[in-house]
């Protein structure tokens, strides 16, 4: 008996048997993943999981926009801020914009120090600190471990200004019609109604000159266009004189009654420079301020939550309807936000019936041969092209060619001064509307190869026409098919900034192409669009800091106004689909 067989059971070890695997487990499991795979069940689950991480990239961009940008219009508290650094004492008052963390080893080497006593994680405020006309610069970075005192003191103003960005400071005085106010309890509303009674001159100024006086250049421009006419192409001498008199008298009246605007004017001007302010900055100095100059001021910190959202809404308003100022960094975005959505509006008016009229020929009429390919082909390449090589076509051919040769046939009185023959809102819709055409054709084509033959044979057999199918019975079922490739073409069109460039948008245009002046639309007129504001402000700003706030919040606005006309077309294109389901919309 071996040594192993001799020992008792006890004795002997106990090694846990491994339970025995089926050989053919893994073959399963193996086929069952490829047949898994094969049934196209796992591209449903990709495409979903892509689905879900666009969405969540895409709300977290809004998020940090949203963020970002309205945050600006917050009344934020006031800091008194002492602190110190390597050249002494400091005392500052302010906003609080941005702050950051960095590390040791990077301070360091941005300042060109070596201390091993500074903390290894430091962090610094982006303070705005204002007052730019005289303590620039108006943002400084502090790091938090230089601070010695850190407290939000009541009474501080801040104030928002015409130039020069806003003022910080400790109201001193009120001078309101030679009478000067020292008082503190009563200061501030002397101040406040100074405030108003500016506003109100100012809105008056800003109607006289941008309505009336406007209007007035404008007809003695219609007059001096009119007298060189006549004298490039004159009538018989009685027509002529009798026709220069009639000018030389409605001239006459136009003058006089400019006269009288400009005496009005000038009186307002002067009651608006009547008042001014005394504020006293952080440095100590007392600076005199012109109320002619001040938009508006507040007390953030000693603002309640229901005040700092009524001044929220108030200053959200005005940055929607008021004028863009100093480098287009303070004031509002109106004439973007008007001239964005004029020009996707002409160019869906152009595009549409241009998309539509070829996808028709293409479906509907042409033979369907090796021509007809090549101009399919030909029109997915265009959807293809680089924007700004239609920008530079619509430059040279639109503006120069067709521009030009309108303004020598109808227009050569004004010569050498262009009329059409310079980039202007049609041209810039123009450009567009062929940048995006090959998008409405492909949609609406796609639409009419859905309607089954069998419609347009029975519409025929019952004695229709060919135009009374197409205009009664296909292109209304094709209707949302159509509407699909207008809010595709909306999307691209409200986004684009290249073309434009050359073509019509300008970084400040002085009037609106729609007003009271006949035509009342004017078309050769430039504008201003979102997305150029966006890559001015954020670009060619001369002052980075200040700017970055309303990028982000034009860039907001800009993706809402798309939002809203693409779900305009949507809600159109679905009532639509269900009134041709024969569903009750």
């Amino acid at each position: 008996m071996s040594a192993s067989e001799s020992r008792s059971p006890s004795q002997r070890s106990t090694v846990p048997a491994t339970p025995d695997i089926p050989s053919n487990s893994l073959h399963k499991s193996k086929e069952s993943f490829a047949s898994w795979w094969a049934s196209g069940e796992a591209w449903i689950w990709i495409n979903a999981s892509a689905v879900g991480m666009s969405i969540i990239a895409v709300l977290g961009i809004l998020a940090l926009i949203s963020l970002k940008g309205f945050s600006h219009f917050w009344p934020s508290d006031l800091l008194a801020v002492h602190y110190h650094n390597e050249t002494g004492q400091h005392y500052i008052v302010g906003e609080r914009v941005d702050e950051e963390v960095i590390s040791r080893q990077q301070f360091e080497e941005s300042r060109g120090l070596d201390s091993k006593a500074l903390p290894e994680i430091i962090e610094r405020w982006l303070i705005k600190t204002g007052n730019r006309k005289v303590a620039a610069p108006d943002f400084r970075w502090i790091e938090t471990y230089q601070i010695e005192k850190l407290d939000t003191p009541s009474g501080l103003i801040a104030i928002e200004r015409s130039e020069w960005g806003n003022a910080y400071g400790r109201l001193t005085s009120v001078t309101v019609d030679n009478k000067t106010e020292v008082e503190h309890s009563r200061m501030w509303s002397t101040f406040q109604e100074a405030l108003n009674r500016a506003a109100n001159i100012r809105k008056q100024i800003r109607q006289l000159e941008k309505k009336q006086i406007n209007a007035i250049n404008y007809r003695l421009n219609r007059l001096r266009l009119e007298r060189r006419r006549l004298n490039l192409y004159p009538p018989s001498p009685e027509a002529l004189a009798q026709e220069l008199a009639g000018l030389d008298a409605l001239e006459t009246q136009l003058h006089t009654h400019y006269k009288t605007l400009e005496q009005k004017l000038h009186r307002l001007q002067q009651d608006l420079t009547r008042d001014q302010i005394s504020l006293k900055i952080m440095d100590g100095r007392e600076i005199p301020m012109n109320l002619s100059s001040l938009i508006r001021a507040w007390q953030p910190n000693d603002m309640t939550l229901w005040q700092k959202s009524a001044f929220y809404l108030s200053s959200f308003g005005e940055f929607l309807t008021d004028d863009p100022r100093e480098a287009n960094t303070e004031g509002g975005i109106f004439p973007a936000i008007f001239g964005t959505i004029l020009m996707v509006l002409l160019m869906t008016v152009l595009v549409t019936p241009f998309g539509v009229i070829a996808a028709i020929y293409l479906r509907e009429y042409a033979h369907q041969g090796a021509f007809v390919k090549l101009i399919r082909i030909a029109v997915n390449n265009l959807a293809g092209v680089p924007s700004i090589v239609y920008g530079v076509f619509g430059l040279g051919f639109f503006v120069y060619f067709i521009g030009g040769n309108l303004d020598r046939l109808f227009f050569p009185e004004a010569l050498p001064a262009p009329t059409f023959g310079t980039p202007g809102l049609l041209w810039a819709s123009l450009t567009l509307a062929l940048l995006t055409v090959p998008v409405v054709i492909v949609s609406t084509e796609e639409g009419l190869t859905r309607i089954p033959r069998s419609l347009r044979e029975g519409s025929l057999a019952l004695g229709a026409t060919k135009a009374e199918t197409l205009f009664k019975v296909i292109l209304p079922m094709a209707m949302p098919s159509m509407l699909t490739g207008v809010i595709l073409a909306v999307a691209r069109a409200a986004g684009e900034v290249a073309p434009l460039m050359l073509v019509g948008v300008v970084k400040l245009a002085p009037t609106l192409p729609l007003d009271g002046n006949f035509p009342y639309l004017h078309l050769e007129r430039k504008f201003m669009h979102l997305g150029f504001h966006i890559y001015d402000v954020g670009f060619q700003s001369p002052n980075v800091e200040a700017a970055r706030p309303l990028v982000f919040a034009t860039a907001l606005l800009l993706v809402l106004i798309i939002i809203i006309l693409n779900l305009t077309a949507i809600l159109l294109r679905n009532r639509l689909e269900s009134r041709f389901r024969g569903v009750e919309a």
